[in-house]
């Protein structure tokens, strides 16, 4: 059941991530100047979604949509759909190759599909539940590292909690012999933390949007995902710990003495 979704959700993100690549071959042919990047960002952010909506809309007209550009919009089926257009807005303004497209479907509180479509690289990370994980339609494993010291953590920064958290896992991190690494793209990092290109990713908050496709892509290729309370992430985000199974726990402790403490929404 979850395939036949899977499947669609993985076609639509290529397709989507089509339209954003026309946009960010555009950024050359402006004149440069912050306005007119940002401009096109947010146009593509917008047109983006709303061809992802319409497809939904068509396909599957009783499910709920969640986006970063047009919120919630509740369905009558149980499943709701959460998507980010462009994930890495501050790289795709200024023509850095890291952004990517996101969906996920969540279902009775569970994410069941997960979807990380990067078409500058040509890469669609994607999973069902139950089902593994797959790069490019290949299984993908997280990393077997069992130090700090042997890999790279991606470190989340956000803007919306205290700016000490990001600082505090960075030097927290260090310390430990690890080395910490940001692409200023959390889904990417996320899905770089499923294939094993990185041990784990910590961020103290991501919207759903952002992180939901990622949990369910790490934790099908095998590797360890703090626990969250979908349906309330859905509204109010959530504190990322994914990691390799072998510097999970670290990773954990890391996260806790590094964050400001949760607010309980």
């Amino acid at each position: 059941m979850h395939i036949d979704r899977l499947e669609f959700a993985v076609s639509l993100a290529e397709k989507a991530g089509k339209l954003g690549m026309e946009y960010f071959r555009k950024l050359d042919t402006l004149n440069v100047t912050q306005k007119g990047h940002q401009d096109l960002v947010s146009e593509a952010d917008r047109n983006v979604e709303t061809l992802i909506r319409q497809e939904f809309a068509k396909a599957y007209p009783e499910d709920g949509i969640l986006g970063e550009e047009h919120g919630m919009e509740e369905g009558s089926s149980g499943y709701t759909w959460v998507t980010d257009p462009i994930d890495g807005t501050a790289n795709f303004v200024t023509g850095i190759p890291q952004w990517c497209v996101i969906i996920a479907c969540v279902h009775q509180g569970q994410v069941i599909v997960g979807v990380i479509h990067d078409p500058v690289a040509g890469e669609t990370f994607k999973a069902a539940a139950g089902q593994g994980a797959f790069l490019n339609g290949k299984p993908i494993r997280t990393s077997t590292s069992e130090s700090l010291s042997t890999g790279s953590v991606g470190v989340g920064f956000n803007g919306r909690t205290a700016i000490t958290d990001a600082v505090n896992v960075v030097g927290a991190l260090v310390s430990k012999g690890g080395v910490f690494f940001r692409n200023a793209s959390g889904g990417l990092m996320l899905a770089y933390a499923a294939s094993g290109r990185l041990i784990g990713y910590v961020e103290s908050h991501m919207n759903a949007w952002d992180c939901l496709a990622g949990m369910l892509i790490a934790k099908e290729a095998g590797g360890m995902v703090m626990e969250q309370d979908i349906n309330n992430a859905l509204y109010h985000g959530a504190r990322i710990v994914v990691g390799a199974p072998g510097v999970f726990n670290d990773l954990m402790e890391i996260a806790e003495s590094s964050f400001s403490p949760l607010e309980v929404a």
